[in-house]
């Protein structure tokens, strides 16, 4: 019976093995890539340019004149002043409601004189994006972004849209993003970035959004993997008795000129 046990366990922990062992693999080398990089690098921070500030005495328009003229607006989520192109905005997020359901708009000003501007054209967008880049490049296209060709797999998911993606002429193949609407740069995605996105995917084992941790496919390998790692425990505990026992029974005789 114990014999059958252990050859139970034995092959139990050969299958389960060659099962999560490549899993095994894609995790740990997705934990080297993790450790060994820079985040910073990966989010791009070495390429931006430090963020602009206005000086103190400038002259603003309170955000109350900006708001009046939004008939539409019911509740306030945030105020923010930002540079757009060299001069001073307010970036305002507000609720309205749409088919009896709150939804979430922003509008943009001119923070001197209250006046309200629209998103940001194409043109617009791509300055920013070079002006905000720390070196000289140049752009190589320029993609406009909706919710209909931003998918789960996109590099922009989860972010402000319409946004334009703003491809660079660099070794990094760096792309800057700029929501329209909020009229600032929001991510930038290199190379790095990228790798960074399919280690992580093959890490959480999320291969339709990449960003869900608690997903029922690593759960499962989860448990395999645990169950693998105390087969090998077990295996090793009854071999380790069974020859102890062999020895008992059948001790290695000792040589003549040590008798």
């Amino acid at each position: 019976m114990k014999r059958r046990n252990h050859l139970f366990i034995r092959k139990a922990h050969r299958y389960l093995g060659l099962l999560t062992g490549i899993q095994f693999i894609l995790w740990t080398a997705g934990g080297l890539y993790f450790s060994w990089s820079n985040i910073d690098e990966i989010h791009g921070d070495y390429q931006k340019k430090a963020p602009s500030s206005f000086e103190a005495s400038l002259n603003l328009v309170a955000p109350t004149q900006v708001f009046s003229q939004l008939p539409q607006a019911d509740s306030l989520k945030s105020v923010k002043l930002i540079d757009v192109l060299g001069k001073p905005a307010y970036q305002i997020l507000y609720f309205a409601n749409q088919h009896g359901k709150p939804k979430l708009h922003t509008q943009l000003a001119w923070a001197g004189n209250g006046e309200l501007r629209a998103p940001l054209t194409e043109q617009e967008a791509e300055l920013m994006a070079l002006q905000s880049f720390n070196e000289p490049v140049h752009v190589i296209k320029t993609e406009y972004l909706t919710e209909e060709n931003v998918g789960r797999h996109h590099e922009y998911r989860e972010s402000p849209l319409p946004a334009f993606a703003v491809t660079m002429e660099h070794p990094s193949n760096t792309t800057v993003y700029v929501a329209t609407e909020r009229g600032e740069v929001t991510k930038f995605r290199n190379n790095k970035w990228r790798a960074f996105d399919f280690l992580w995917m093959l890490h959480t084992m999320d291969y339709e959004g990449r960003d869900n941790f608690g997903n029922l496919l690593l759960r499962l390998f989860s448990v395999i993997g645990m169950i693998t790692i105390l087969s090998g425990f077990a295996l090793y505990f009854i071999s380790f008795r069974r020859n102890n026992r062999k020895l008992i029974k059948n001790p290695t005789p000792r040589p003549a000129a040590l008798r």
